[in-house]
């Protein structure tokens, strides 16, 4: 059977060791432009955006849902209508719930670590018409959901596209076998738990739905799929190298240009191309290049030109660069050679009216507001972000923990107290490794040209274990430019090994010093220290002070 004519599996919500489905692989976060006037609009005719009104139908469970209703000749025009981006239960199907590290369900149903409730499992049905621009005939054309929560599920004109778990990165499917000439449907089931729920446990509010952009892309032929950025200080912090590892579409042969502007728009240096194959690299130097730091955000801009082998240009991509070096000396953690200090803040996506389907520009106040008030350090708790916020951190200059969505605290915590059990998850539990890993590539493929992220984390409150571990050996192998962070293994020191330095929460500022009197192998960060709930917050000045007298204390 083709496997663009089978129907999605829907006993397999409850398998953690599935979690894709023909979704494609997680690449580099940028945007790509057919002509440099298109790069001068902010604006690219290689993708058309979905948001907006879609027809929508609400079901409370798994049982009621419409069955059948992404088949092409279902018509769901009189269905009613939701906003995209938004969620569900902000948008008047279902209430909002909060709970901190109680799973949703508990309580309500008894649900074992992989499966999921039944009698309240709300489905999203959402159906969209829309028809191709005629001039992407004979190109690949991709569709792309910013974030869905947490199950989705992705029909074109009544065949299955695939499935996605992951709440919080992109899920990219390509549908040009199953476009049709004039006008499409696109059908999309999103499924509020999933096994996907028992690794999204986060204090915050609880929601479902598309809650980020969707659209659709047009892949030129010579595409520039991913690549990796390497901006390093060399010469005694006195210039700049920058090397590029990328990946291409396509084996034929093209040419690209690699120019890097300084801040004022001038040319320092370039470098040229004709690869064959599908991966390849391209080096510079800059000499007397301007280091990048909270305190002074330098930023280059590198553009990539790509053309074929005829010199026709196929692509323009911006890429903003920041030299910098982040790394553990003598058990310090330095930047460009210097201690650094984190004073920092733990910041949700998080919008009164819209919840966390939040508007960039509000995102950008968030963060003037941060530099304001000498807040020099963000910890994305407890998933990754909308993509804006780390273009902002490079802009403005804040230090981040960039975060995987992993949260288990209900699974092995009880009223403030460990307790140990074979439902801890994902602990050493094979069936969850791959989920994780996945979980991890994607933040990490997505993210990493940003020289704003100092630091990875595994995630949040989710006890300690391999499959943890072999998390923070994935970054390791993968980035030698950050450091890796997580903080639960004060919970579990099965694996000290998977956090870089000492992480802890709320630990009084003499049980810090205690602590770093009696451990000398690590420095020690709180990744979480005071929580301005009533009328706390007071003695914040100790730890501030702290930094000042100890060296291996670097912050919070």
């Amino acid at each position: 059977m083709n496997i663009m004519e089978k129907h999605f599996d829907w006993g397999k919500l409850e398998d953690p060791s599935f979690f894709e489905e023909n979704r494609l692989p997680a690449h580099s976060g940028h945007r790509f432009y057919a002509s440099f006037a298109e790069l001068a609009k902010g604006e690219s005719s290689l993708e058309l955006s979905l948001d907006g009104l879609w027809q929508f139908r609400f079901a409370k469970n798994l049982a009621a849902r419409p069955v059948g209703f992404e088949a092409a000749d279902y018509d769901c025009r009189d269905w009613e209508t939701i906003r995209v981006p938004a969620h569900l239960q902000m948008e008047g199907y279902g209430v909002p719930q909060y709970t901190n590290m109680t799973y949703p369900w508990d309580g309500h149903e008894d649900v074992k670590p992989g499966a999921v409730p039944q009698k309240d499992n709300p489905v999203g049905s959402y159906v969209r018409y829309f028809t191709v621009p005629e001039d992407w005939n004979g190109r690949r054309v991709l569709v792309s959901f910013g974030g869905a929560e947490s199950a989705l599920i992705v029909y074109v004109n009544g065949q299955y596209i695939g499935y996605s778990e992951d709440t919080f990165t992109p899920s990219e499917f390509d549908i040009t076998d199953s476009l049709v000439a004039g006008e499409n449907k696109l059908a999309v089931s999103v499924v509020r738990f999933s096994s996907a729920s028992w690794v999204e446990d986060q204090d915050f509010w609880r929601f479902s739905g598309l809650f980020r952009e969707v659209k659709l892309v047009s892949l030129p032929k010579l595409h520039l799929s991913d690549f990796f950025v390497h901006a390093v200080p060399e010469n005694g912090y006195k210039d700049g190298k920058l090397t590029v590892d990328m990946t291409w579409a396509s084996a034929e042969k093209k040419q690209v240009t690699l120019a890097l502007y300084d801040a004022a728009g001038k040319i320092v240096a370039k470098a040229e191309d004709a690869p064959t194959g599908e991966t390849s690299a391209l080096s510079l130097s800059v000499k007397g290049a301007k280091l990048w730091n909270a305190e002074h955000p330098y930023l280059y801009r590198a553009l990539f030109t790509v053309r074929d082998a005829a010199g026709k240009l196929v692509e323009v991509i911006p890429q903003n660069i920041g030299f910098r070096e982040f790394k553990m000396d003598g058990g310090i953690m330095k930047i460009n050679g210097e201690r650094i200090v984190f004073k920092g803040v733990n910041r949700h996506e998080f919008d009164c009216d819209r919840g966390r389907a939040i508007d960039p520009r509000e995102i950008e106040k968030d963060i003037i507001t941060m530099k304001r008030n000498n807040i020099n350090a963000l910890r994305t708790s407890h998933y990754p972000n909308q993509s804006r916020i780390y273009d902002l951190a490079d802009i403005y200059g804040l230090y981040v923990i960039d975060e995987t969505n992993m949260e288990t605290h209900g699974s092995w915590q009880k009223n403030g107290v460990h307790v140990p059990s074979e439902n801890v998850v994902p602990d050493n539990h094979p069936e969850w490794q791959a989920m994780l890993l996945d979980r991890a590539n994607s933040m990490f493929q997505r993210d990493k040209n940003h020289a704003a992220i100092l630091i990875w984390s595994c995630g949040n409150e989710s006890c300690g274990g391999k499959d943890i571990f072999e998390m923070s050996e994935f970054f390791r192998k993968h980035d030698a430019s950050r450091l890796v962070h997580y903080e639960s293994i004060f919970w579990d020191r099965s694996f000290g090994g998977t956090s870089d330095m000492e992480s802890q929460m709320y630990t009084p500022v003499a049980g810090i010093e205690k602590f770093l009197a009696e451990h000398p192998e690590k420095p020690f960060i709180c990744c979480e220290y005071t929580h301005a709930m009533g009328n706390s917050c007071g003695g914040m000045h100790k730890y501030t002070e702290l930094t000042d007298r100890e060296p291996r204390y670097q912050g919070g």
